[in-house]
């Protein structure tokens, strides 16, 4: 089995990338899952009707999350409705929306787990906690599983592979928008890389157009940011796993940087 997990999707350009690409990586690595991280997917910060339709349209069969999840305030409207999109676990309890969900595949059940950081983020509860009480749910439930661990601090990240190696079949970073080069099995055989990356404007920071980012540097006033356009960076990480053993077997980073 080869699922593949797809860093922060950013606005409408990297909509149309991810629709672009995800196809092609499907048909030429043997893709037979995709989860991809769409917190980011209308406007640059949450998730609109559109923008939830474009990526299930596009080849998503889960959507992960993060902390803009409720920027866009219609997402109210649909997100309980919704068996296969998650937000993070580890907001209060009644907030809507789930923290995990159970996708169907052949025989197996796939289980997606989202939480958020808390080092440089909005104070959520405790991820760690929050992961171990969920877990026990899952692991009734589900023969994998994954967690889109949506985070600020590399440490932070790297921590939570470490806690949870041996526990769940993969756990990759998002949030950053800056792919890192540390893909790797754990000694316990949990896959890991501390961020996925963007998929969106590659000559912009992290998203948005330089123009309108750089004022806030320079002067420390407020300053409207705007979507980049141009050509799209499309991130990514596919995990292999053995579908006998339920066991993770590998882990190969994508990177397509459009001229």
């Amino acid at each position: 089995m080869r699922i593949m997990m797809v860093g922060d999707i950013f606005g409408r350009p990297g909509r149309a990338a991810f629709a672009k690409y995800t196809p092609q990586l499907r048909k030429e690595k043997k893709i037979d899952i995709v989860v991809a991280n769409g917190e980011n997917s209308a406007g640059g910060k949450g998730i609109s009707r559109k923008s939830m339709d474009e990526l299930t349209r596009g080849g998503a069969d889960i959507v992960t999350s993060g902390n803009h999840i409720f920027d866009q305030k219609e997402v109210l409207q649909f997100i309980d409705d919704e068996p296969y999109l998650v937000r993070p676990a580890n907001y209060p309890d009644g907030v809507p929306g789930k923290g995990w969900c159970v996708y169907p595949w052949r025989a197996k059940n796939i289980g997606v787990m989202n939480l958020s950081g808390r080092a440089f983020m909005p104070p959520l509860d405790c991820p760690f906690q929050k992961a171990e009480e969920i877990l026990r749910e899952m692991r009734d439930e589900c023969d994998i599983i994954l967690l889109d661990f949506h985070a600020e601090a590399t440490s932070e990240k790297m921590a939570m592979g470490w806690y949870l190696d041996g526990k769940v079949n993969a756990v990759v970073g998002t949030h950053t928008h800056i792919q890192t080069a540390d893909e790797r099995i754990l000694p316990k055989g949990t896959a890991y890389i501390t961020d996925l990356g963007m998929t969106g404007p590659w000559n912009s920071c992290i998203g948005d157009s330089v123009d309108s980012v750089l004022p806030k540097f320079l002067t420390a006033m407020p300053s409207r940011f705007e979507v980049a356009k141009g050509p799209c960076a499309y991130s990514a990480v596919i995990i292999d796993i053995d579908e006998t053993t339920n066991k993770t077997t590998g882990i190969e980073r994508i990177l397509i940087k459009e001229e």
